[in-house]
Order: C-alpha cells, then sequence, then structure tokens
C-alpha cells in the first residue's frame, strides 16, 4: 500500500500534468481549476492545497516540463558561436510565438502576471531564473571565448538579446520572423563584443 507522501506526490504530479494537457486543448480562460481537478482526478481541495490559483499551477506546470525536458527547453547550445547559438534560440522563441495556443497561453499569462504580483514572482523564480543559470552558463563560456564583455551582466546581456523580440510579439510592431531574430542577435553580439 502506497504511502499517504507517495499518494499525495502522485497526485500533485497527476495536476501538473493535466493542467499541460488543458493548456494544449484548450483556450487559457475555458481552463477551470475543477477541469483540472477532474482531468487528474483529485479533488478541488487537493489542487488548492498547493497552489492558489489556476495560474500558479500552470506556471509550475510550465517550469516542471522544462526541468523534466532541459535539453528541449533550457540547455543553450554551445557551438562557439555566440551570435549564432543564440539566434538559433531567438528562432525557436519566434516559431513557439507564431503558434496560435502558445501565443495565446503566453499573452494570457503575461496579463495575469501583470495584475498578480505573487503570480509574477512564480514567473521570476521557477521559470526566468532556472533559465538564467542555463544563460549563465552560456555566456560563461563565451566570456571565456573573448566572445562577450565582462563588464556587463548576464541579465543586461540576455535582455538584449529577447527584449526586442518580446516587444515585437507583444505589441506586433512588425513581422516577428527568423531574419529579425537573426538580426537581433547580430546587433546584440556587435554591442556586447569585447573592445
Amino acid at each position: 500500500m502506497p504511502s499517504a507522501t507517495r499518494r499525495s506526490e502522485q497526485s500533485r504530479r497527476a495536476a501538473l500534468d493535466a493542467a499541460l494537457a488543458l493548456v494544449t486543448e484548450l483556450p487559457y480562460p475555458r481552463i477551470t481549476v475543477d477541469a483540472i481537478a477532474a482531468r487528474a482526478g483529485v479533488s478541488k481541495a487537493t489542487i488548492y492545497r498547493w497552489w492558489s490559483a489556476k495560474g500558479a499551477l500552470v506556471v509550475e506546470a510550465l517550469a516542471q516540463q522544462s526541468a523534466d525536458r532541459p535539453e528541449e527547453h533550457l540547455v543553450l547550445p554551445d557551438t562557439g558561436d555566440l551570435e549564432a547559438d543564440l539566434a538559433g534560440v531567438l528562432r525557436a522563441i519566434v516559431d513557439e510565438m507564431a503558434d496560435p495556443s502558445y501565443d495565446a497561453l503566453m499573452r494570457a499569462l503575461s496579463i495575469e502576471s501583470l495584475q498578480d504580483p505573487a503570480l509574477r514572482d512564480q514567473v521570476r523564480e521557477q521559470i526566468f531564473g532556472v533559465q538564467l543559470e542555463y544563460v549563465e552558463r552560456r555566456f560563461a563560456a563565451a566570456r571565456a571565448a573573448g566572445q562577450l564583455r565582462d563588464d556587463v551582466g548576464t541579465l543586461e546581456a540576455f535582455e538584449l538579446f529577447v527584449a526586442p523580440v518580446f516587444h515585437r510579439w507583444q505589441g506586433a510592431t512588425g513581422p516577428l520572423t527568423h531574419a529579425y531574430a537573426d538580426g537581433v542577435a547580430a546587433r546584440a553580439v556587435r554591442a556586447l563584443r569585447p573592445g
């Protein structure tokens, strides 16, 4: 007979898996805690034991998905060519944003996190913070290879790459293409190159 702790962890994992499944099937506004609980085979009270709201559960599910497959979601390539590697990352971001279901989910979570400081903190800790650890590893290699200035912090440097893409996505200020991603990577690397 499984222990209560094991059953509890199985229920928690079932809720995370159910949330991930539902975000691929339904528009975010139509996903409810009731629907997640039903899909997971747990009670609503079980969901609320761990998460304060749907957004907190979905963010943790996305973070767990990345942690389960870091090579797909977190690890930055290191071919020795920083510009090419980061252009590849930006191209992947552009491709994700071109997916209507991903676009809708990210817009909904962005709005929700702007309105909920606790959710914003969770996104920063569980998603951006973890991503930044992998970025730091790649940038450390770039610094060691003389490709990246020492006087610019990791977050500031990474924002030179991702902020233009997210700004264009959020405001629809122009086409979000691979060519645009390549141009952003080239300009950022030029700005961050030593000397």
